[in-house]
């Protein structure tokens, strides 16, 4: 619909007259709301004017106003006769007028109807119409001009009377339309009513502020004349159009209604009329100026809880709000700041005509409102903000880290870069019309990155300390735990080294990388003396953990110097070493060894440990029971005087109960060692002495002459050798007789026999299997034999040396030389084995029995 069709239907609707005070006295606000709506006038603002017209009843106001607007108010019907035909006060819109034209029909003064002391209504509407219009049309006869006792003069009076109850006059025009003109022209009629309007006025009782006030402060008196309607309608049309033009842009400046007051704004016009009313019928002096303020306080609380109802329900705040929910929108304040500028922008709209300062004090209120409405929002915004910042600073500085920056200048560098994008993104956020103050949030995103650092900063220390502590233990843990392994006079002092060298190495490096945090002077270093506390503790840990081994290490060093020479070769006990010197030896190694395990020694500083030590335990019983005799015994103590009691790790007493163990525990050793000298001795005095051995060559010369020429004779005593020395193996000769020559002549002389036997049943099933297959399939690809310690006594000379000549490769077919070969003599168990029956020999195998039994005799 077009806007000249939206004024033509409202044309229409508001020709319709609707009562708005009934002639009680009530005020029909429904009715009147629902002419204002179909009127279209609410939405006029400023740009409307109100008109009314008083007069004596049945002067033919309506007739005046349906002539002059196109309204429909009821008319007298003249065929009737004169009666009151308005009552109360009845509102119309003016048709095709622009501005927009409100008129008021009151009812007529000086009507029989209400009597003639009932003049209560008449002032009251008077008031009314003065308090409410801008033009005022005082409909009055020609013929009542001049006259002292014309109707006209009660009326005037009531006007300037109720005129004065206004506080503060609305500068209303009052148009005089003289009906029913005569003859006599205007130019003369309207000097004399303005003669008698100014002696009305100032007959009428004022205030002292307006004692002396002129007529023209209150009122813009007009004059016009209009003909008889009934004697000459179309001269009376013809003047009513005339009429009509001085209606159109009243409100403009010249216009009817140029110079009015304290206009109320279409919006509130209904409810200033209302109230305006009410003060009426309550008798009160009307002041418009505190009714302006209290209609533009009402309408504008309206408009303002209007625009929050539709801001509450606006889609667009709606998805925003739910948008903010699950995260950071981009642009939320340009978005949050639009909505709410077109709802502050639409009250602007409406409430700009009323009272600036109740206007503008609504207006603070609904931001307020408003802002208050969109500020969790706003909040959640901000914290979504925060978890931004914080993240970005929690990856900005695990990346920085990474690339080898620094961590101060990682934490900087990354700490004002999110503060920078959090103050950016909310400055995005904050919209125009709310005060919001990101100070205490910037504060805590501040705190919490610098918490995050915080933590980060210890988090990477503790790394650094556990990797130095890591470094220094691996570096001292090994070498100390081999220097006590070869304990010596210098121990300690390698052990002071290499802590001095490993720490000097270490913690400078590591003060180093504090730098990177930009620590102060005194944590740094309190952190590397911690260190270096550490190193000691590992150092000591260390020793403490050998010390509680001394036991063991002090077997395995008396080991070492007992089982070994100077040039670490296993000792061969053969009769000759001094078993007590070098045990001697080995337990001083061990004794020196638990000197070093006492106690720990930070300092350079010399002690007699070792000498107390070797003085009271290693010196033999007489010394001790000496030393105990003349003096105290200086192992009957817990502590040392050379070492204090927090570095003690073995006390006097401790060491005199270990040695005494040690002792016991070693003493086999020393034992084993003299056996296995006196049984080397018994070994070698088997043998004859060697004058014997030089008398036996003089005496048996002739016998060795003998046995030179002739060979059979020395093959014969080869053999018998190999013979006795397969049965001295056989019977461990050496075993039997370590226990003494009687003891092993009897062991032997009853195992002899059955050895013999055993090794000739041997030989006897060889040759018995030899016979039963002759012709054996081909034998097994040739092994390497051994050569057989027995041989027949009928074997030439030539398998003698091809025995004891290196082999070769045989060819297929032939034969095993040693087939015929007896074998050795076995142990007794060898012989309970062999006593067993049995299997049969097979063909395909005559090879390998013939190795195993070579292997046998070996």
């Amino acid at each position: 619909m077009t806007g000249s069709e939206e004024m033509e239907e409202s044309d229409a609707l508001g020709g319709v007259a609707v009562q708005l005070i009934d002639g009680e006295g009530g005020f029909e606000a429904e009715g009147a709301e629902r002419f204002m709506a179909a009127a279209g006038v609410a939405g006029c603002g400023l740009s409307y004017a109100v008109v009314s017209i008083m007069g004596p009843q049945s002067s033919g106001k309506s007739t005046l106003l349906n002539q002059l607007f196109g309204t429909n108010f009821r008319e007298m019907d003249a065929f009737r006769g004169r009666s009151q035909t308005t009552k109360g006060i009845w509102i119309a819109r003016c048709v095709g007028v622009d501005p927009c034209t409100v008129v008021l029909d009151l009812e007529g003064t000086d009507g029989r109807e209400r009597g003639e002391d009932d003049t209560a209504f008449e002032k009251q509407s008077a008031l009314f119409a003065l308090a409410i219009s801008d033009i005022v049309l005082i409909n009055m006869w020609c013929h009542d001009i001049g006259r002292e006792q014309a109707a006209n003069k009660p009326l005037l009076k009531t006007v300037f009377q109720v005129m004065m109850r206004l506080f503060s006059p609305r500068k209303t025009t009052l148009l005089f339309v003289i009906r029913d003109k005569t003859r006599t022209p205007l130019e003369h009629l309207e000097p004399v009513l303005r003669e008698d309007i100014q002696k009305i006025w100032n007959s009428v009782p004022k205030p002292e502020a307006h004692k002396d006030t002129p007529i023209g402060e209150f009122f813009n008196v007009e004059v016009t004349a209009l003909s008889s309607f009934e004697e000459k309608e179309e001269q009376f049309r013809e003047q009513v159009q005339q009429l009509r033009q001085r209606f159109s842009n009243s409100i403009a400046p010249g216009g009817l209604a140029g110079d009015r007051r304290g206009v109320v704004p279409a919006s509130g016009f209904l409810f200033s009329s209302q109230q305006i009313w009410k003060v009426i019928l309550e008798n009160k002096d009307l002041d418009l100026p505190a009714h302006k303020v209290m209609v533009a306080t009402v309408r504008c609380d309206e408009i303002a809880n209007e625009k929050f109802g539709c801001i509450t329900s606006d889609t667009e705040w709606l998805d925003l709000e739910n948008a903010v929910q699950s995260g950071p929108v981009p642009g939320f304040g340009k978005k949050l700041g639009y909505i709410v500028d077109v709802h502050l922008q639409e009250y602007d709209k409406e409430a700009v005509y009323f009272d600036e300062a109740v206007r503008k004090g609504k207006r603070q209120h609904l931001e307020s409102r408003i802002v208050n409405l969109v500020q969790p929002a706003f909040q959640k915004m901000l914290t979504h903000l925060r978890t931004k910042a914080l993240e970005k600073f929690k990856t900005g500085l695990i990346s920085s880290l990474e690339s080898g920056k620094s961590f101060a200048a990682s934490v900087r560098d990354n700490k004002e870069c999110s503060l920078k994008e959090f103050e950016q993104g909310c400055a995005d956020a904050v919209i125009k019309q709310a005060n919001w103050d990101c100070t205490k949030i910037l504060e805590k995103v501040r705190r919490d990155i610098e918490d995050h650092a915080l933590s980060v900063r210890e988090s990477k220390l503790s790394e650094l300390t556990a990797q130095a502590k890591e470094k220094l233990r691996k570096a001292l843990a090994e070498p100390v735990e081999s220097l006590f392994d070869a304990a010596d006079q210098t121990t300690w002092a390698s052990i002071r080294n290499v802590y001095k060298r490993e720490t000097e190495s270490i913690l400078p490096e590591f003060l180093k990388t504090l730098c990177g945090f930009e620590m102060e002077y005194a944590p740094a270093e309190e952190m590397v003396s911690k260190l270096r506390d550490y190193a000691r503790s590992v150092v000591e840990s260390k020793a403490k953990d050998e010390a509680s081994k001394v036991m063991i290490h002090m077997k395995e060093r008396f080991t070492t110097v007992f089982s070994h020479d100077k040039d670490s070769i296993p000792r061969v006990w053969t009769g000759k070493e001094d078993v007590r010197a070098i045990a001697k030896d080995a337990r001083s190694a061990a004794l020196k060894l638990l000197s070093v395990m006492v106690g720990i020694r930070w300092d350079d500083e010399p002690d007699s440990i070792e000498s107390i030590l070797t003085s009271t335990l290693l010196e033999g019983s007489v010394v001790a029971k000496i030393a105990s005799a003349t003096s105290a015994d200086p192992l009957a103590s817990t502590t040392w005087e050379e070492i204090p009691p927090k570095q003690t790790m073995i006390t006097p007493a401790q060491c005199k109960s270990l040695w005494k163990q040690f002792k016991a525990e070693t003493e086999f050793t020393i034992t084993q060692a003299v056996s296995t000298q006196q049984a080397h001795r018994r070994g070698n005095s088997r043998l004859p002495p060697p004058w014997a051995i030089v008398a036996m060559a003089v005496l048996g010369f002739n016998e060795i002459m003998t046995l030179l020429r002739n060979p059979i004779y020395l093959f014969l005593l080869f053999v018998g050798y190999l013979i006795v020395k397969a049965l001295a193996v056989q019977l461990d000769v050496n075993r039997e007789f370590q226990n003494g020559v009687v003891p092993g002549i009897i062991s032997v002389s009853t195992k002899l026999l059955p050895t013999i036997q055993n090794l000739v049943n041997k030989v006897a099933a060889e040759q018995q299997a030899e016979h039963q297959h002759p012709q054996a399939a081909e034998p097994p690809p040739p092994q390497m034999q051994p050569p057989p310690l027995l041989l027949s006594p009928r074997s030439p000379m030539s398998e003698l040396r091809r025995l004891h000549m290196p082999s070769s490769p045989r060819k297929v077919g032939s034969p095993s030389p040693s087939s015929s070969s007896s074998s050795a003599v076995s142990s007794p168990r060898h012989v309970a084995e062999d006593q067993k029956p049995r299997p049969p020999v097979v063909a395909g195998h005559e090879g390998e029995n013939e190795s195993n039994s070579a292997d046998s005799i070996v």
